[in-house]
């Protein structure tokens, strides 16, 4: 089986894409499927996260693109800075991995939006926070950890690679 183990810088012509949800991007070793059907592995430093648009290279030259999966969210859209800070807040408090988006206007307001995997619970303490909760199908692209990882629920200590294509935590 080929394994990927480099990063190739973003102009690299690809030969090949991975579509991966977040769950399969933030473990360090894995194998997949590859979208033309071929199965190969791929292996990055502990503690990085693949992004979308992120390309990786085999000891043959031959380089595959990440493609973010699109994945069920709830999206919440605050109109104002009160909102988007007691989301951020309550979400936060709960460890939950979120897509943070700011968008400036013409008149110079700030609007931004909270996602995050799907969760009806939280989903139901934001509205009962008085804000609107929309659920989409979109590639997640949560926010590194504060130290500059990604967040993960991987804590095994194996070296071996992820065998099952359906596993989650």
């Amino acid at each position: 089986m080929k394994h990927f183990t480099e990063r190739a810088p973003s102009n690299s012509p690809v030969a090949a894409s991975v579509t991966l949800p977040t769950s399969k991007r933030e473990k360090s070793r894995l194998r997949v499927t590859l979208d033309d059907g071929r199965v190969v592995g791929i292996i990055i430093a502990r503690g990085e996260c693949l992004k979308h648009g992120d390309k990786l290279t085999a000891p043959d030259g031959e380089t595959i693109e990440v493609i973010a999966e699109k994945e069920t969210l709830s999206i919440v859209n605050c109109s104002t800075p009160l909102q988007f800070a007691r989301a951020s807040y309550h979400l936060g408090n709960r460890h939950v991995p979120v897509q943070i988006q700011v968008e400036s206007t013409s008149d110079a307001t700030t609007l931004g939006s909270i996602s995050y995997l799907h969760d009806h619970v939280l989903d139901d303490m934001l509205r009962g926070l008085e804000m609107q909760v929309n659920i989409i199908s979109a590639p997640f692209e949560p926010e590194p950890g504060a130290y500059g990882g990604g967040h993960s629920h991987d804590h095994s200590h194996s070296h071996s690679l992820d065998h099952s294509d359906a596993h989650e935590h």
